[in-house]
């Protein structure tokens, strides 16, 4: 169970296990920026760059929840994202939460 919010609705937090994290970092693919670039030049959504961002976001959750149950936890709360760039071409998805149990 993943929330953002402080609590789990309808649920008792019986412990709280720690902070649990996941994270990856993606370089674009040169020829989904040759289509970003096509498509900057007519507007709209640059979906290669979606994609990619959808499936950094799914791997570090993926990770994150894989730390949390490690550590006992059957939840997830203030689950938040943030990214940075590495280098030129690259960034780092990262996501963070607080593992803890609930009943």
């Amino acid at each position: 169970m993943l929330t953002t919010l402080e609590g789990v609705p309808g649920h008792t937090i019986t412990d709280h296990l720690g902070l649990v994290q996941g994270s990856t970092v993606r370089a674009k693919h040169l020829g989904r920026d040759i289509a970003a670039g096509l498509k900057n030049l007519v507007g709209g959504e640059l979906k290669g760059y979606t994609e990619l961002l959808q499936e950094a976001r799914q791997e570090a959750t993926d990770r994150m929840v894989q730390q949390a149950v490690q550590m006992g936890a059957n939840a997830v709360i203030n689950v938040r994202y943030s990214t940075s760039s590495l280098t030129a071409g690259a960034a780092e998805l990262f996501a963070y939460g607080t593992a803890v149990k609930v009943q």
